[in-house]
């Protein structure tokens, strides 16, 4: 077991053989995220519960620690072979936070449409989802287009070239166009959902997004 994993059974003050479904359920969806969610009974029900929770409405945090009981002895952290954590102002360890902190959480509101005058235009409508310092969850205004480029395979869409012309020809017409960016498009006209992306213990990352 890695020691990051194993930071995370002492912090929560519980043994490590011991299954996620003993726990509450918070607690037992930061071990399943921590291990990516294995194929067993517990880990589906506390994925189960992170999909209830940020499907609308209202869209909740996926992962609340503060409803986790936590803390560990001295004489237990002795016996699991790692040093008495030291807390943060939010209540966590650095390898629990790190867990936390990894999440990244997107409510997609997000609409293509065509005007007979203008052309294409855009709604976006996204928040991020972010925890504060001290352990909080808030949402923010955010961007769909203007997200990471994983948002945009997570809700099945494409990343997107903008160029503009950086040449004209004597006629007024553009000889030649540069890429200034790229940003993100669904692939319907409306995109709703909320998307979430988290990392287990090996590093590895998963995406989940829920439509509505």
């Amino acid at each position: 077991m890695k020691p990051a994993t194993l930071a995370v059974f002492a912090f929560l003050g519980i043994a490590g053989g011991a299954p996620a479904g003993a726990y509450p359920i918070d607690c037992a969806i930061l071990l399943c995220m921590a291990g990516g969610f294995p194929a067993s009974a517990e880990c589906s029900a506390a994925k189960a519960e992170v999909i209830r929770r940020i499907t609308p409405w209202p869209v909740e945090p996926p992962l609340q620690l503060w409803r986790c009981p936590m803390g560990i002895s001295a004489e237990d952290a002795a016996l699991a072979g790692i040093a008495l954590p030291q807390l943060g102002p939010d209540g966590l360890t650095p390898e629990v936070r790190a867990y936390r902190d990894a999440m990244e959480i997107y409510h997609v509101r997000f609409t293509r449409a065509f005007d007979r005058d203008t052309g294409e235009y855009f709604q976006d409508g996204t928040q991020v989802g972010t925890y504060g310092e001290e352990g909080s969850f808030a949402w923010r205004y955010g961007s769909f287009a203007n997200g990471p480029e994983w948002l945009a395979g997570a809700v099945g869409g494409k990343r997107v070239p903008i160029t503009e012309c950086v040449s004209e020809d004597r006629e007024g017409g553009c000889r030649r166009y540069e890429i200034i960016r790229y940003e993100n498009r669904g692939r319907w006209p409306v995109t709703r959902g909320v998307a979430f992306r988290y990392r287990d213990h090996t590093g590895a990352v998963h995406d989940e997004f829920v439509r509505y």
